[in-house]
């Protein structure tokens, strides 16, 4: 399902810290103020630019370290896009630190059991969400001859690509997953992910293999919102989200660490793919 989003609409769902933080601005009266001016700007990019969201619905279990999705078998919710019957792996990676339990995503789709209270394996865990959201390439491409006007744009573009997930997931817990029907948030909180379930996206410490774009390419086509991927997995326009959406009471986030030999091989053999390509998608994390 693609969804679009007027950037007024988006607005409230900026997390301005970390717009800040890329700033390198830390002063309260500089905060105010650099705000302000990105809220004029925004009001002059409404209309001419957009985000947008992309997401399907499926049918999964996890089996070990994967998560399997069943690319035939999309949740009823959304229907989808006609796709070639089958599964696909998703591999993930276990957590490699902390104390146990050594989490893995997968551990959060049924068959797999976390909690003792056997009612939390819901129907509702025996589904998956995956998801992409990102903006017009114009907000990459049309202030290239003003470099302050530039740096603005883009990392305005980079928070609406994370304001559009966060009001697609949103849309997906109440409406068309429906798990949270009842979930009465305020964009505050949502920020802060008091919300049932957890977005983990690509790159990010649960999921720390870019390359992973191309499974997640596979099952939505992400082309569809205008992203491309380099050889790598790595997403153009630069301002774009890719990632997974679960919903079982107990999911949570954490950091996979650092991982050695033995778990990369592991991995390397359920991608499918050569070691040495494994070693250099996960070097940050070897």
């Amino acid at each position: 399902m693609i969804l679009s989003y007027d950037i007024s609409e988006l607005i409230p769902y900026i997390n301005w810290p970390y717009f800040f933080f890329a700033w390198q601005v830390k002063e309260q009266s500089e905060k105010d103020r650099l705000r302000q001016e990105a809220e004029a700007f925004l009001k002059q990019l409404e209309g001419k630019y957009h985000a947008y969201g992309l997401f399907e619905l499926f049918e999964a279990h996890g089996d070990g370290d994967d998560i399997v999705v069943c690319k035939g078998v999309r949740s009823q919710e959304t229907g989808g896009r006609s796709q070639e019957s089958g599964v696909c792996r998703i591999p993930c990676l276990r957590q490699q630190q902390g104390n146990p339990p050594y989490l893995c995503l997968s551990d959060f789709i049924s068959p797999h059991k976390i909690s003792t209270d056997s009612s939390l394996l819901t129907s509702d865990s025996s589904k998956i969400g995956v998801f992409s959201t990102s903006v017009s390439l114009g907000l990459e491409t049309d202030f290239d001859d003003d470099p302050y006007r530039k740096m603005m744009t883009q990392l305005l573009a980079d928070r609406l690509a994370e304001a559009a997930a966060e009001r697609m997931h949103e849309q997906v817990r109440k409406e068309y997953w429906g798990y949270a029907k009842d979930e009465d948030l305020s964009i505050p909180d949502m920020l802060v992910e008091k919300f049932q379930g957890i977005r983990p996206a690509v790159g990010y410490p649960s999921l720390p293999d870019t390359s992973l774009n191309f499974i997640i390419d596979d099952l939505l086509d992400m082309k569809q919102i205008g992203i491309r991927l380099t050889e790598s997995g790595a997403m153009k326009p630069h301002a774009s989200v890719s990632g997974l959406m679960l919903a079982h009471p107990e999911a949570r986030y954490f950091s996979i660490g650092k991982i050695g030999e033995d778990q990369l091989r592991d991995y390397a053999h359920r991608r499918c793919l050569p070691l040495e390509l494994c070693r250099k998608f996960l070097a940050g994390n070897l």
